[in-house]
């Protein structure tokens, strides 16, 4: 029995497979390199270059490998890209999420981790914000992430799959050989680093009025090792029975774009110029977890929990690889 990998050559699906290989799991990856690196699978892994909305390419992997779980890493995942093509996103987030689904289902595949986002809950009504709070997605990705683990949810009372649905929060750093590398690159720590970098001569801060203390938005930084730890307790959780839930991933800690800044500069040693935006659609002002559940039921603790240390660890990994995986 295999472990499907979808969207497993992009930063946190690629590192999730390097997490599971070393768990012992036999993995195989689908990918359609639109976003993830080819370069970023270890060679003793399958891999399929392909789309997830591919019913016949689905249907042999499945059948060719026994596959009888599947991490679900294979959406778009930009905000402000959402809210200037949301039927693109819906089209990928869920349509083509639609037909996996029922390939793998007609294939005997039993259990789902889904990589789903904290964007489903909107400008949050309270912090840190639990699984419980109401879900108002700001923004057509946030949304498209509900639907889809609303998706889920049928498809478990109909057909007895179930799933894990991860609420990340913002996913960052790296391990010695895999990092961020996004075409174009859209993640804060990754920006703030091409600056000393010499990529760029400064970093933008969209919107510095927002009811925060410095009045930059708040986020909740999660190593992305931490993430993929995560996936692994999930897929084993399943195997072992448990029942569908809907998990947050974070550190239960907030920093703003300033404080990344701050701390980026103090790790680099050098000074990073920043140039100030006016907002960009759908972007809440504060997004920090509660990752109680997490603890609770999967047993899992962020290893890592530390902003400088997860900095310092995209600062490393981006230094060595100044071209990402070119």
């Amino acid at each position: 029995m295999s472990v499907l990998v979808t969207g497993g050559a992009g930063y946190i699906g690629s590192v999730t497979v390097e997490a599971l290989l070393a768990a012992g799991e036999d993995v195989v990856v689908l990918d359609d390199l639109s976003n993830g690196h080819r370069e970023a699978i270890d060679c003793r892994v399958p891999f399929y270059e392909g789309d997830t909305g591919d019913g016949e390419t689905l249907g042999n992997i499945a059948a060719t490998h026994g596959i009888k779980q599947v991490v679900h890493f294979a959406g778009f995942i930009s905000v402000p890209e959402s809210v200037r093509a949301p039927l693109r996103y819906f089209e990928n987030n869920m349509g083509k999420m639609t037909k996996m689904l029922s390939v793998l289902q007609a294939r005997g595949v039993r259990n789902v981790v889904f990589s789903s986002t904290a964007a489903v809950y909107g400008e949050p009504e309270y912090v840190p914000i639990d699984e419980a709070h109401p879900k108002k997605p700001a923004n057509p990705y946030g949304l498209s992430k509900y639907f889809a683990e609303q998706l889920l949810d049928w498809v478990d009372s109909a057909h007895g799959i179930t799933h894990v649905a991860l609420r990340y929060f913002n996913a960052s750093g790296a391990t010695a050989t895999r990092g961020e590398a996004h075409r174009p690159e859209g993640h804060l720590i990754p920006l703030v680093l091409q600056v000393p970098l010499g990529k760029r001569p400064h970093v933008d801060i969209y919107g510095v009025d927002y009811p925060t203390p410095d009045g930059t938005c708040v986020r909740d930084y999660i190593h992305v090792a931490d993430l993929a730890d995560a996936h692994v307790k999930a897929l084993r959780y399943l195997r072992e029975g448990g029942p569908s839930q809907k998990i947050n991933l974070g550190n239960g800690k907030g920093f703003s774009v300033r404080e990344i800044v701050a701390a980026a500069e103090k790790i680099t040693g050098l000074k990073i110029p920043v140039r100030e935006e006016a907002r960009r659609d759908g972007d809440p002002s504060v997004l920090i977890a509660s990752s109680e559940k997490a603890r609770a039921i999967l047993g899992w603790t962020p290893r890592y929990p530390g902003l400088e240390d997860i900095i310092r660890s995209a600062w490393e990994w981006h230094r060595t690889n100044p071209g990402g995986y070119i």
